[in-house]
């Protein structure tokens, strides 16, 4: 068995992860993570695919045959599961440049941005700009996480960081 990382991009229509799921399926894939999301009329997924080497080539010739579909994979490798997860919610006020901002605080204190998820928002109440976060990274220890968060804060008095379970 083979893993591939494949991205797909199509206008999104009824019953596409369906058709997808069918493929892989039929050709013996087992599909082991994914994120697919309905982004502007179009649907855009991640898959991490499990596929016996023999179907690969026929499993691609069978997705390509979706039409308009856009797709890249490249073959992974099995990796060693992190020491210790830490997931995070962030809301602040919209405005250029905050996810430069969120990355640089991280990556300045040599941590890997494992999961990332973004929304914007209109505030219920207010109709006011907001700015949501999901990202989950790999915390070596409690100073590097005290370190984040007060990195994270310095992006401006409007941030509001919590931590996930």
């Amino acid at each position: 068995m083979l893993r591939y990382l494949v991205t797909l991009q199509v206008a999104d229509k009824q019953g596409l992860v369906e058709q997808i799921a069918h493929i892989v399926s039929r050709h013996g894939g087992h599909w082991l993570d994914s994120e697919l999301r309905h982004i502007d009329g179009l649907f855009a997924a991640i898959l991490l695919l499990e596929v016996p080497a023999a179907n690969w080539e026929t499993l691609l010739e069978n997705l390509e045959c979706i039409d308009g579909l856009s797709l890249t994979y490249a073959k992974t490798r099995h990796k060693l599961t992190p020491s210790r997860y830490q997931a995070y919610s962030l809301v602040a006020y919209d405005r250029p440049g905050l996810v430069h901002q969120i990355s640089n605080k991280i990556s300045e204190l040599g941590l890997n941005i494992e999961r990332l998820s973004t929304q914007y928002e209109s505030a219920s109440h207010t109709g006011v700009a907001l700015f949501r976060a999901n990202f989950s990274l790999n915390i070596p220890n409690d100073d590097i996480e005290q370190q984040l968060r007060l990195a994270l804060y310095t992006i401006g008095d409007d941030v509001v960081l919590d931590t996930n379970a």
